[in-house]
């Protein structure tokens, strides 16, 4: 699965922001990021190998429907083999509106983002938050993290300065030093 994930990011370190999957306590504070209770669409926006998807499924309210999607046809296939239960969406989440009506999503409650924005170029950020913006439910939650050393990146500083138009709140949690490289979330709410 490491593997997996590295080959990806030697590829395609557009896709692939890191060299290692994220920890299970980066995921924790993910889901922690989420009221559970309230959530019935949830989508999961590049899950990679399955760092966060985990804790998500244990997190889902007994009602809630949840899909994910990520791009990389080499992660999906992790993916599959890890989660053979989970509704996966091999593209973009740039089509999350058109994978949500086959679904009968008529809007999403939680996104749990696992993208690396650092690594986007401006119009990319745009078009996946406005996807996004297209879908999330007027008290829609959104969580995403950041690198701290990333932040020295332009795109990282774009990335923070675009999510005020989209999200009403926005909440930075601790570091999560567990985690390489150390992280914190972005809790969003419109």
């Amino acid at each position: 699965m490491s593997t997996t994930f590295l080959r990806t990011f030697l590829s395609r370190p557009g896709q692939v922001g890191a060299i290692a999957p994220s920890s299970r306590f980066l995921a924790q504070c993910m889901v922690d990021s989420v009221d559970w209770a309230s959530a019935r669409y949830v989508v999961e926006y590049g899950p990679g190998t399955g760092a966060f998807t985990g804790a998500i499924l244990r997190s889902l309210h007994p009602e809630a429907k949840f899909f994910a999607i990520e791009r990389s046809p080499e992660l999906c296939d992790v993916m599959r083999g890890r989660f053979p239960q989970l509704d996966l969406s091999e593209g973009s989440v740039e089509e999350v509106a058109s994978y949500c009506q086959a679904r009968g999503f008529p809007h999403v409650d939680a996104v749990i983002c696992g993208l690396p924005w650092a690594s986007f170029p401006d119009g990319l950020q745009k078009s996946c938050l406005d996807a996004l913006a297209t879908m999330l439910a007027p008290s829609g939650q959104f969580a995403t993290f950041a690198y701290w050393q990333g932040l020295l990146l332009p795109a990282a500083h774009r990335f923070r300065h675009r999510l005020d138009q989209y999200f009403s709140e926005i909440t930075r949690s601790q570091t999560v030093w567990r985690n390489l490289p150390p992280a914190f979330v972005y809790r969003c709410r419109r």
